[in-house]
């Protein structure tokens, strides 16, 4: 099985109909499994005034403050729907995993598999928030989620994460757009990157000139990271 996180303000609609993965998953074997960005439905009072926080923008973590008890997407994507899918669909291989996304999705990709090793055999990401605890949109979202411990944002920060995991094997995957409006301010590949090579990660990062953060930009270029993870997951 392959997840796949979305972004900010997606649903779990979003990457089934605009990719156009479904035919390289198919023709690897792979099932895709594309789960919500948030909570939603439980109305609690400011959850839908931004859209870069609250509903479409759980970021992938286990909220600790009171007011937000029910963001735990960390928890539903690694623990509660492999067994929700498992229990279904019996025909799942669901200990074969891997995980890949976008934006939000990418930083929520990248963390998840980090601290997860043993759970996941490879990990890709389109425009991923990198280094969320030193950009605008993480920073608003884990003020909110996990309150001021800085060392509480570093769990979910994967640029932190990867100087601690030194065991990655699989080779991580990400292409980001030259042309992506929020790659100076939000994302940080290079930050991640300086990470990577510190801890001896191997990472491939590709700079796509002419592509921005749309995904017309994940459809180009979702076949070569189905590939990627089909491998990992065959061996």
């Amino acid at each position: 099985v392959l997840y796949w996180l979305s972004g900010l303000t997606c649903t779990d609609e979003n990457f089934i109909a605009k990719s156009g993965a479904q035919r390289a998953a198919s023709a690897e074997g792979v099932a895709l499994i594309a789960p919500d960005t948030s909570p939603r439905g439980l109305n609690v009072e400011g959850e839908a005034d931004s859209w870069d926080f609250g509903v479409g923008a759980g970021f992938y973590l286990n909220a600790t403050q009171e007011k937000w008890k029910n963001w735990r997407m960390y928890d539903y994507v690694v623990k509660e729907l492999p067994k929700l899918l498992s229990e279904n669909f019996p025909q799942l291989e669901t200990s074969r995993a891997s995980i890949f996304g976008h934006s939000m999705g990418g930083h929520g990709a990248l963390t998840i598999y980090l601290k997860n090793l043993d759970k996941y055999k490879s990990v890709s990401a389109f425009a991923p928030i990198c280094n969320p605890v030193n950009c605008p949109w993480g920073q608003k979202a884990f003020t909110n989620y996990l309150g001021s411990n800085k060392a509480d944002w570093e769990e979910y920060d994967a640029t932190s994460l990867v100087s601690k995991n030194k065991n990655v094997s699989a080779t991580i995957l990400i292409d980001q757009g030259q042309d992506d409006k929020f790659l100076p301010d939000q994302l940080f590949p290079n930050k991640f990157e300086e990470a990577c090579r510190s801890a001896n990660v191997a990472l491939l990062l590709r700079f796509q000139p002419g592509y921005d953060h749309s995904y017309f930009f994940i459809a180009t270029f979702i076949d070569d990271h189905i590939h990627h993870h089909a491998q990992a997951l065959r061996l």
